[in-house]
């Protein structure tokens, strides 16, 4: 990602770096709390000022800034559990079947359904590493029916069961840990 550098451009991004600059050349009370909070809205700020430039991102940040595909994006990333079709996503969009599949497709670089299997990966992946949720309970929230139905979308998409995920990443987190 590159943001330029001239003035009025990106001017929120201007702002955080400026007080996170601020925040670290001093050792002020507080300084621990805002630090992170900072950097979480500089990232915020910096996404947004990348997806708006006009040299347009590509992948889901391109179509994020069509009309139309931002509604389908928004469906597919808030409920991730629900039974999409493409047909359901065009209607949404008031857009053929057809229109809707070549439209994102040619935007976000996969079809609609890629990208819905892919969301749900990225959550599941994220939910396995931050807990002991029960297989089950995550199939359910990333809009799969049963634990093995998950279990072989999880296996083909990142090649690997989600158990083995799951004890991998912990393994690798509790070596981090204890290197610190």
């Amino acid at each position: 990602m590159h943001l330029p550098a001239r003035v009025g451009v990106a001017s929120e991004v201007r702002a955080v770096v400026d007080l996170l600059a601020a925040e670290l050349d001093r050792d002020l009370p507080g300084t621990s709390a805002a630090t992170p909070a900072l950097l979480d809205l500089l990232l915020l700020y910096a996404l947004r000022a990348w997806f708006e430039a006009p040299q347009a991102p590509s992948g889901w940040a391109r179509a994020s800034r069509d009309p139309e595909l931002s509604i389908a994006l928004r469906l597919i990333h808030d409920q991730p559990q629900h039974p999409w079709t493409v047909a359901k996503l065009a209607a949404h969009c008031n857009l053929s079947r057809a229109a809707f599949a070549r439209r994102f497709t040619e935007l976000t670089g996969q079809p609609p359904l890629t990208h819905l299997t892919w969301w749900r990966m990225t959550l599941a992946a994220s939910l396995l590493q931050s807990g002991d949720h029960p297989l089950s309970m995550i199939a359910a929230q990333v809009g799969y029916s049963n634990e093995y139905a998950f279990s072989k979308a999880f296996r083909r998409e990142l090649g690997t069961a989600p158990s083995r995920y799951r004890a991998d990443t912990h393994a690798a987190q509790n070596t981090t840990t204890a290197q610190h």
